[in-house]
């Protein structure tokens, strides 16, 4: 077959890892960046050039689109989508992940545990905000941060208030989430693929760190995962549309809570926490619809 791995930098150990696996089943593959990719929207032909050659040859996508180009990106994806090429990730559940509010629906449509979340317009009565998630501590998340960044623990009630307001003033959307101190610091990924739980880890903020993302310091082991977890992984992926992706949990009181159904999850920390060879399993996922 021929592969095609949408990124912006063939450097990027997911993207070599891909690349690895596809030449070790005797695919070809190319790495393309998206953005570099003009679209020819017609009624028989669509089509798209690459640096001025049009691709015709493709039989598979692997989008590996990075959140800051998800507009141009997933124009990329959907046109070979309309060219009757399989892609890994749909451009319609790449567009929901990128949504941080409309996935939360999705997810709770879909009757999966949450962290009790609250979303306004602004709202002027910051400390009704606070009260429908318990009061502080509290987490208030910035709708367009990704690997922890626009991510703050508010740990009174006057922070909680000075921080929401000083957002609202300029504008930024942000969500309010209740604090799940038993988490303590950690979180669960589940890395998914065709509908199967192939690799999950537990990733602990470094000291007085309450995110766990591995960008920001945070370390990861192996981690088996309950058959509630295991579920709730696969059912949350399912609700997403995705057939690749990283689902991120928290462990909690009443089970797990979906914070996160991650469209484009990195394999390097699943891959060295876990020792297994994530990227063969794409290439086989491909296998298997191609």
């Amino acid at each position: 077959m021929n592969i095609k791995i949408l990124s912006r930098n063939s450097s990027l150990y997911s993207t070599q890892r891909l690349i690895e696996a596809a030449k070790k089943r005797h695919h070809e593959v190319e790495v393309i960046d998206p953005l570099k990719c003009d679209l020819i929207i017609e009624k028989k032909h669509p089509s798209i050039y690459y640096k001025g050659r049009h691709i015709e040859d493709a039989d598979a996508v692997i989008p590996r689109i990075g959140a800051s180009v998800t507009f141009y990106g997933t124009a990329v994806v959907r046109q070979f989508e309309m060219m009757g090429v399989f892609s890994t990730t749909e451009s319609q559940s790449l567009v929901r992940s990128r949504d941080k509010l409309r996935s939360l629906q999705v997810l709770s449509r879909a009757r999966l545990g949450l962290p009790k979340t609250v979303f306004t317009n602004y709202s002027k009565d910051v400390g009704e905000v606070i009260d429908h998630v318990g009061g502080a501590p509290l987490i208030i998340k910035l709708l367009e941060g990704t690997q922890g960044l626009g991510v703050v623990l508010a740990e009174t009630k006057n922070a909680a208030e000075s921080v929401i307001e000083a957002f609202n003033g300029l504008q930024a959307r942000v969500i309010v989430q209740e604090f799940i101190k038993e988490a303590g610091g950690a979180d669960i990924r589940a890395f998914i693929v065709d509908g199967h739980v192939v690799g999950a880890m537990k990733r602990q903020g470094k000291e007085g760190e309450f995110r766990s993302n591995l960008h920001r310091g945070g370390s990861a082991s192996i981690i088996q995962l309950t058959d509630e977890e295991e579920n709730a992984a696969i059912k949350a992926a399912k609700a997403m549309g995705l057939g690749v992706a990283g689902v991120d949990m928290l462990q909690s009181s009443r089970g797990p809570l979906i914070l996160e159904v991650n469209s484009s999850p990195g394999l390097e920390g699943i891959e060295h926490a876990t020792g297994k060879d994530i990227a063969k399993s794409i290439i086989r996922y491909i296998e298997r619809n191609v």
